[in-house]
């Protein structure tokens, strides 16, 4: 098949929706498909790349300067006279394409696409997927959020975010309603944005789950290469707190850090070590700062593989606070490297970490809970051991090669019916 892939994030952001356009750009090229991704330019002017076999074009695109691009690192805020300044702009800022409607035409009128599968509705995802509705080109759409990913960093008083949150699903759903065939990655992401809104029997189109995947290959519990330790200034007798991911305020990370702190009144040895960047970075090193944690949280700041996959290996229990994640990868990456796990039952994390099962799902902002359940793993060998071992079995369910079996019956369905 010759299939478009239109994502606002991509290579080399680093994010969900950036990591899993890839992954399927590249295991659809594997394949023998053929793949085209069109996405915003992260130096304005527009270019075309072939990375792992797939032809990227990027449009022409501005920054956005009041969000970070997730490439760069993200600068120390500035102070004055002690005070510290809240970032209003970011030098390297996330880029978007605004009209890219031509180019978009002129690409993909060269292209030639049998299937377009749109992952964002931002202007490139709204114009590739106007251009396939007017070609009667088969689309496939996948939402990958839900109202509160973007409402929630928003903080906004409850008396606002309700309606905001009931027109943000209104526009989403609408939105989906106009492919041909519709994804989210889990069943609980379903649930919320169409089944619980009343639209059930009545949305026009087919509604799948498909899980955004792992290549377990990458993923893999067992000794973690001695290097890794000496490069990263780690100690290698000391149980391991791990977290991964973007290091921005909607991941609530400050309340794991909460949790670390009580959690070591009983584990006192237990190191947490935080594997990214974001604009919560800072804030958060000077939190830690204040509740003299000192050497015993480590800021590895953004790791890129393979080292990423040996720092899977070095924790003993993977822990977040996130409410916003439609399913959440790093949970899945975590669990397939044998990790039991400690999250907020919120979202659709349940369907990755089951409480009692390979780890504890607590409630939201519940700093005590977060910290017994690390406790009870870090202070229970057979429990640990039991949770890892259903950890990498839930991990199995989404082997990324089972998602690539999907979304190609997906596109060879919609391409028939078209027919």
């Amino acid at each position: 098949m010759k299939i478009v892939i239109a994502t606002a994030v991509y290579y080399p952001m680093i994010n969900g929706v950036a990591v899993f356009s890839y992954n399927l750009a590249a295991g659809l090229a594997r394949r023998g498909n053929e793949v085209l991704v069109v996405c915003p330019s992260q130096t304005g002017r527009n270019y075309t790349r072939t990375i792992d076999g797939v032809k990227t074009v990027y449009l022409k695109s501005v920054q956005a300067k009041v969000y970070p691009d997730q490439i760069h690192t993200v600068p120390k805020k500035k102070k004055v006279l002690g005070v510290e300044l809240p970032h209003l702009w970011y030098r390297h800022g996330f880029r978007v394409s605004v009209f890219p409607q031509r180019e978009i035409k002129r690409v993909l009128d060269d292209f030639q696409p049998d299937v377009v599968h749109v992952q964002v509705s931002d202007p490139i995802g709204l114009s590739v997927a106007a251009y396939a509705r007017r070609r009667d080109i088969p689309l496939v759409t996948t939402e990958h959020n839900q109202p509160d990913v973007i409402t929630d960093p928003l903080k906004l008083p409850l008396v606002v975010k309700k309606p905001v949150d009931a027109m943000l699903a209104v526009y989403f759903v609408n939105r989906q309603s106009k492919s041909d065939f519709v994804t989210m990655p889990t069943e609980k992401a379903i649930k919320d944005l169409i089944w619980s809104r009343g639209r059930g029997k009545e949305f026009p189109v087919p509604v799948a789950a498909v899980s955004n995947g792992v290549d377990l290959a990458n993923f893999k519990s067992g000794k973690v290469a001695a290097e890794i330790y000496s490069k990263y200034n780690l100690p290698t007798d000391r149980p391991v707190v791990l977290y991964v991911g973007r290091v921005d305020p909607e991941k609530r990370l400050g309340l794991v850090i909460d949790a670390f702190k009580e959690a070591r009144r009983k584990v006192p040895t237990a190191l947490l070590v935080i594997v990214g960047d974001g604009v919560d970075k800072v804030r958060l090193e000077e939190k830690v700062r204040k509740m003299d944690l000192g050497d015993n949280v480590k800021f590895l700041g953004r790791v890129l593989p393979p080292d990423l996959y040996e720092l899977y290996k070095i924790g003993d229990v993977f822990a977040t606070a996130s409410e916003i994640e439609t399913q959440g990868i790093v949970l899945i990456e975590a669990a397939a490297t044998g990790l039991p796990l400690v999250a907020v039952d919120k979202g659709a994390v349940g369907e990755v970490c089951r409480d009692g099962v390979n780890g504890f799902l607590c409630r939201p902002g519940n700093v005590a809970e977060i910290a017994e359940a690390i406790v009870r793993i870090l202070s229970d060998d057979k429990l640990r051991a039991k949770f890892a071992e259903n950890s990498v079995k839930i991990a199995g369910e989404h082997d990324f090669e089972k998602t690539l079996d999907k979304f190609i019956n997906i596109y060879d369905k919609v391409i028939r019916d078209k027919k």
